[in-house]
């Protein structure tokens, strides 16, 4: 007769988190390992570009020039909310909580990352993603004021956020906590402009 499988639920609330936030990371890295030793060819470059063009925000910074050359008003409107939203976003990521996460980069040679993906490795602390974060902020931002724009905008953060990871530079819970950061940062700067704009018509915000 075998033995009884060990019991889990033992323990103090303290522990139990730890053994849950333990077997999550390990999920992340058998996952980053997944991606890492997938053959992609097709995406390899395109993704390496996209992250490359991501980095400091110049990707969303030229949509953002696009839409205040060429949208009107509204355009003008959402581009201020999505690069405001992004230096709130950046703000919050890099002085606050990649210094309470100082996770260790993954070493993408061990996991056997080609070297067709590769970017440069950043330096920082690897928790969370700043450039998921500030896609995402942009994305939420830009597509509050600017509907039509939500799905392609967001579509185009997720991708820049999963090149994080193919690129080897992130493991994948490092982008999507960057991601929640983002949007979640995003719709608060999208609101407060909103705000502003009903007291300067004279009317409560809703």
């Amino acid at each position: 007769m075998s033995d009884p499988a060990p019991d889990r639920s033992g323990g103090s609330p303290r522990d139990r988190a730890r053994a849950i936030l333990h077997e999550l990371a390990s999920i992340d890295r058998a996952v980053y390992a997944a991606v890492a030793s997938t053959p992609t060819p097709t995406l390899d470059v395109p993704m390496r570009r996209l992250s490359n063009a991501a980095n400091r925000s110049v990707l969303w910074i030229g949509i953002a020039g696009g839409l205040a050359a060429v949208g009107g008003r509204r355009g003008r409107r959402a581009a201020v909310a999505g690069v405001a939203s992004i230096g709130v976003t950046s703000l919050l990521v890099n002085t606050l909580l990649k210094t309470l996460g100082e996770r260790v980069r993954p070493d993408r040679e061990t996991a056997g990352v080609i070297a067709e993906r590769h970017v440069r490795m950043p330096g920082s602390s690897s928790f969370p993603s700043g450039h998921s974060a500030s896609a995402f902020a942009f994305a939420t931002a830009v597509g509050r004021e600017m509907p039509l724009l939500a799905i392609p905008l967001r579509a185009l953060a997720a991708a820049v956020a999963y090149s994080r990871v193919h690129t080897g530079v992130h493991y994948p819970g490092d982008t999507l906590v960057g991601s929640l950061v983002g949007a979640s940062t995003g719709l608060v700067v999208a609101r407060s402009f909103d705000r502003g704009i009903d007291r300067r018509r004279g009317s409560p915000a809703g």
